[in-house]
């Protein structure tokens, strides 16, 4: 089992520490990763994501959702504005 996320493949990345006296120390920075549950092709698959990972899904899926409902918002058929006396131009 490798230390990444399993959708970006974001990993463990390596440098140095180093501090004033500028004696360095090999230093790894690991990515948040977080067991997620997602419902793929109709199965549960229990995946290692990176929470920026995480992050992103849910903006496209609020993206995607915001797409969806302007589209049925354009289909739907307008509704008649009745026209009032007052407000009608003489001509």
């Amino acid at each position: 089992m490798t230390y990444a996320c399993d959708i970006t493949g974001k990993g463990k990345q390596f440098g140095n520490s180093v501090p004033f006296s500028q004696k360095k120390t090999r230093k790894v920075w690991k990515p948040n990763l977080q067991p997620k549950t997602m419902i793929i092709g109709g199965q549960k698959v229990r995946l290692k994501l990176a929470t920026s990972t995480i992050r992103t899904l849910k903006k496209w899926e609020r993206e995607e959702t915001a797409r969806l409902a302007a589209v049925e918002s354009a289909k739907a058929p307008a509704k008649p504005v009745k026209a009032d006396a007052d407000t009608a131009v003489a001509e």
